[in-house]
């Protein structure tokens, strides 16, 4: 059988297909060339070393076919690679066993959330948040979340949308006061900037942010676009001024980026939502990766630690 990257262990030989998520023609101390990559499938990925002077690195997005034997390097797995090749056309590879992706279809997590925006009672809500959906267009059926940490993988800018949005829901019978066309929309929107703010391709990987993305980010992008949309549309009210709080304040304090906290109900939730799915996404992944009843590496998004209960022991 097939090893996944999920699956190696030190000492494993293997030969395969895999997606290049990540890689940098370096030196080392003593002033040899070699090649650091990330390389990986849906389960995973591992960093790679190939030590070949005269090697370029390969282009991110890339598939390439690998031989070479799994090590161990300062506690971590490492792959030694032996040799390397681009994938060819008459490789026989199955695409969606490389890519990291949402765990539901694309189409089926985009057609909730229209459904949830066709449902609006507030005529303006529906029509603006309708519209920057569609300005997103197909790109929103592939974009990650982010580069590195929470729902980085294809389709993760909608995976993390819909499930905030479904937290969303939950949350509303519990606190009625709320304004559902509100949260919902402010959920839909909160991230679309990112679409401006990262360059990515089909897969999911993002090879870096875009000019707009280093000097504003998502979230005074995404302010800038629902302005523009909101003048073309011809809403201007306190509709558009709510929506822009909630997508300024969502990372909730300026540490993280907001110049503004959350300052009525609907936006304090939308950051709360915002951090519990980004936060248990981030937890859940590094779970996938450590042993049961082991702690993980520091993980730089969460400044800490994750340890993975050994949860059989719970019920034994």
């Amino acid at each position: 059988m097939d090893l996944t990257v999920s699956q190696f262990e030190k000492d494993n030989n293997y030969e395969g297909f895999l997606l290049v998520r990540y890689a940098e023609r370096k030196i080392d101390s003593k002033g040899r060339y070699y090649v650091d990559m990330n390389l990986g499938d849906k389960s995973g990925e591992i960093n790679c070393k190939y030590w070949n002077s005269s090697a370029e690195a390969p282009e991110v997005g890339k598939v390439v076919k690998v031989r070479g034997t799994v090590q161990e390097f300062n506690g971590r797995l490492q792959f030694r690679i032996a040799e390397i090749r681009l994938k060819e056309e008459d490789d026989e590879v199955d695409m969606r066993l490389l890519a990291v992706s949402a765990p539901e279809p694309a189409e089926d997590m985009r057609a909730e959330i229209e459904e949830t925006v066709d449902a609006f009672t507030s005529a303006k809500l529906k029509k603006l948040v309708s519209e920057m959906l569609k300005e997103a267009g197909p790109m929103l059926e592939y974009y990650p979340a982010a580069q590195r940490m929470h729902h980085a993988e294809r389709s993760g800018l909608l995976h993390h949308t819909i499930s905030m949005l479904r937290l969303a829901k939950a949350m509303l019978p519990v606190y009625p006061f709320l304004n559902a066309d509100l949260l919902y929309a402010g959920v839909i929107l909160h991230d679309l900037g990112k679409i401006d703010e990262m360059k990515s391709d089909e897969f999911g990987n993002v090879t870096d942010y875009t000019r707009d993305g280093q000097l504003l980010g998502h979230l005074v992008k995404g302010v800038a676009k629902l302005e523009k949309t909101a003048e073309r549309l011809g809403i201007d009210d306190e509709t558009v001024i709510l929506l822009e709080h909630m997508l300024l304040s969502h990372h909730g304090e300026s540490d993280y980026g907001s110049p503004k906290p959350p300052m009525f109900p609907e936006a304090e939730a939308l950051h709360w939502l915002d951090m519990t799915d980004a936060r248990l996404n981030t937890m859940q992944g590094v779970e996938e990766r450590t042993q049961p009843g082991t702690f993980s590496e520091k993980i730089t998004g969460l400044d800490r630690r994750v340890y993975h209960p050994d949860y059989d022991k719970l019920n034994s």
